[in-house]
């Protein structure tokens, strides 16, 4: 079983790394007050998804106190 969680892992890893390579070109961020910043698409699409990621753990922790 330990095995497969580490090829799992490897796959994941390899699957993660070669997306982000596909996706490097770089995305213009405008923010308030015409400040902009120019992210690779990679890092905005994993900072979007560990965004969502924390705030849905956050939410599931709520319910998981009121049940204790």
């Amino acid at each position: 079983m330990q095995l497969f969680i580490w090829l799992l892992r490897i796959f994941l890893f390899l699957l993660l790394v070669s997306f982000a390579a596909k996706n490097s070109e770089p995305v213009t961020l405008y923010y308030y007050l015409d400040q902009t910043v120019q992210l690779p698409m990679s890092i905005v699409l994993l900072i979007c998804f560990t965004l969502g990621t924390v705030i849905g753990y956050l939410s599931c922790l709520t319910t998981r106190f009121r049940k204790k």
